[in-house]
């Protein structure tokens, strides 16, 4: 019988063991004598529980708090125009991933570079460019990285290669982030963006995408110094309220641990191979600007110096600014991406913002916590 790829996801939709999660946290809460609120950190884990109602199937003292674990909702204006003002020089191809086109910064999107004759494209994969750069011999192809831990290892493949290979004409500008020093920065830092002690994050959802590649280790220091529990989770319906019912069995049994849902491919400590080949590329930048958080110290990567070479942001530092920018007043993408605020305590969320005419990056990507609502919120 040939295997489908239902088969592989099939069995983690399964309304039964959903409703049978659903009766077992019900069960156990009933134990609590106060809520738990649940950050899950990567807006893939938002969408599941949006698609699939899930907060409708749990008691009301399971609250969700949407994380910041969206890239393209967390890139700050300033980066935006980055990309905006390189893919408008003469002799550029501008490559990205694909909902970074639509994506407003001061200037404009990058749909609006392309629609004004900007050679602008989007790839599935970051190894797609190397194709890209070997048909236009003649152009400067720029990469503009996005994403977390997750999509990191395939940037420094496509480094890896344009060295191996020889190819002169492709360069990077860098914007890869990583998930720990933001979870530390929403519960522990005080300055004029985030009042992290008011915080009323009990416990985090964590991204297991992004422990495959960097192992489970990564959120250690959660439940040892910060006292809040992690679960790494899978992106499935069952695998996120398994996810839950381990949270609330940790507050009914009085601990605070680190634990993994998704053994199906988490360890301990990932992929080896992918964080030597990150390393032998990138290093930790001193600060990088979070949109609506503000600057996190050690919180994103660039380019080794000895890689200079290809960094397009040095390449291109003259005509690239450093000014900061501040979002559209109306929108609280910012409030939203620190778990202080829901989509729809937005004033403009579905009437002025919409996936068609979005003021914030939230509505934009399609893993953006405003999109979710939208899109299984009943508004399409």
């Amino acid at each position: 019988m040939e295997l489908k790829l239902k088969d592989l996801y099939d069995g983690f939709r399964d309304p039964k063991a959903i409703k049978s999660f659903a009766s077992l946290i019900e069960k156990e809460t009933e134990k609590l004598d106060t809520p738990i609120n649940i950050m899950e950190v990567c807006g893939g884990h938002t969408h599941t529980i949006m698609k699939y109602g899930l907060p409708q199937l749990l008691p009301e003292k399971i609250n969700f708090i949407h994380g910041p674990g969206c890239p393209v909702c967390i890139m700050p204006k300033e980066r935006i125009d980055h990309a905006y003002i390189l893919a408008m020089q003469e002799d550029v191809i501008l490559v990205t991933l694909g909902d970074m086109i639509k994506v407003p910064g001061s200037k404009g999107s990058l749909q609006n570079a392309r629609a004004k004759g900007a050679d602008v494209r989007f790839v599935y994969s970051p190894l797609d460019t190397v194709k890209i750069a070997l048909d236009n011999p003649d152009k400067k192809i720029l990469f503009f990285a996005i994403g977390f831990e997750t999509t990191t290892p395939m940037t420094a493949a496509l480094i890896d290669t344009a060295i191996k290979r020889g190819i002169k004409n492709l360069f990077f500008h860098i914007n890869h982030v990583t998930v720990p020093e933001v979870m530390k920065e929403l519960i522990d830092s005080r300055d004029i963006h985030v009042n992290s002690y008011d915080n009323r994050i009990d416990a985090f959802i964590g991204p297991a995408h992004v422990s495959v590649i960097a192992g489970s280790k990564i959120y250690e220091v959660f439940p040892e110094r910060y006292n809040k529990p992690v679960v790494v989770s899978g992106f499935e319906p069952v695998d996120v309220m398994e996810s839950v019912y381990m949270l609330v069995r940790q507050f009914v049994q009085n601990r605070c641990e680190l634990e993994i849902q998704y053994k199906r491919s988490v360890t301990k400590e990932g992929n080896i191979a992918a964080q030597k080949m990150i390393d032998r590329y990138f290093e930790k930048r001193e600060l990088f600007k979070w949109r609506g958080i503000g600057n996190i110290p050690k919180s994103a990567l660039k380019l080794k110096e000895e890689f200079s070479y290809l960094d397009a942001e040095k390449i291109y530092e003259d005509i690239l600014p450093k000014d900061e920018i501040e979002d559209h007043k109306l929108c609280i993408c910012g409030d939203i991406l620190r778990g202080i605020a829901k989509p729809n305590e937005c004033s403009v969320f579905g009437t002025v913002c919409k996936p068609s005419s979005p003021l914030g990056s939230c509505m934009v990507s399609s893993e953006g916590a405003c999109a979710a609502y939208y899109k299984y919120g009943g508004l399409i």
